[in-house]
């Protein structure tokens, strides 16, 4: 097996059967409406968040909330928010108009459109799982006001269900391996801004990055952390798999689509899928070629 080209884009036709843009179970419009309401809400919470700390000196003004852009928690929650935002947009280019948005972007941002589905499917299990199991700081007790308790569950909790609902009802295909390569690089592109933080703003963003209170446990925790991504990939494109193989091969739901199409049929298009998942599986490509 050849040696997958980590900065190849694909060459093969672009998502034949619009599997960024519908649903197995909802129609094209619904589907719109659960990702621009979800992309809203996220969107609230960001500028709600930037608003409120800006309001109340005693968190620490408009200083905090441009230091909070140093937070992992935070850059990956606008990513999910973007995501969102250009997914249902592209939902409804597609319902209302044919062909979608994504189908006339240039190759090389169909490719990080797909790696940014990957990340936001990934990544939101990884920051829940990490501050409910080791940064969350009133041990037994819930949080001291409505605002920390709201703002705090939109973000470490409504993060993992937005994914699980991309994860679920969308049909896009399981993300190729090359993309666990890219989610590592993406981490440590982030563990060296973490330190850059510390370097122009002296703090770390999280204490399991200062040596100074973890000590060598440092090295133990990064690649600990590591190691839980390329496993959160694995396992979400595993299940994955699963409900693209039980909506489509056992329950015959091949996708709620806005009208009979003018490439091909369905059952046509899915059988040159078929053909083509052995190349992606291989992760040849950054993108999968459908």
């Amino acid at each position: 097996m050849p040696m997958p080209n980590a900065f190849a884009f694909g060459t093969g036709p672009w998502d034949l059967s619009y599997r960024f843009e519908t649903s197995w179970l909802l129609p094209p419009f619904a589907l719109f409406i659960v990702r621009a309401l979800m992309a809203t809400y996220a969107f609230v919470v960001l500028f709600t968040n930037i608003g409120y700390e800006c309001t109340h000196a005693s968190l620490g003004g408009c200083r905090q909330a441009g230091d909070d852009f140093s937070f992992f928690t935070v850059l990956t929650y606008w990513g999910i928010a973007f995501y969102l935002l250009f997914a249902s947009l592209h939902t409804f280019t597609y319902a209302r108009y044919r062909p979608p948005l994504l189908d006339r972007w240039p190759r090389p941002l169909q490719a990080l459109h797909a790696l940014l589905f990957t990340s936001v499917t990934t990544l939101p299990f990884l920051v829940t799982i990490v501050y409910w199991g080791l940064l969350y700081p009133y041990g037994a007790a819930w949080f001291p006001t409505v605002y920390q308790g709201w703002s705090n569950i939109s973000a470490h909790a409504f993060n993992s269900l937005f994914a699980l609902v991309e994860i679920f009802l969308s049909r896009v295909d399981p993300p190729p391996w090359i993309h666990a390569l890219w989610l590592v690089v993406v981490m440590a592109l982030y563990l060296a801004l973490a330190y850059v933080t510390k370097a122009t703003k002296g703090f770390y963003t999280y204490d399991f990055l200062d040596p100074g209170k973890v000590h060598a446990l440092v090295a133990a925790y990064v690649f600990g952390i590591g190691a839980a991504t390329v496993l959160i990939f694995a396992v979400v494109k595993g299940v994955m798999w699963v409900r693209r193989w039980v909506t489509e091969e056992k329950l015959r739901q091949r996708g709620k689509f806005a009208e009979p199409r003018m490439r091909a049929d369905a059952d046509d298009e899915l059988e040159v899928e078929v053909e083509g998942r052995g190349q992606e599986e291989g992760g040849s490509d950054m993108v999968e070629t459908k």
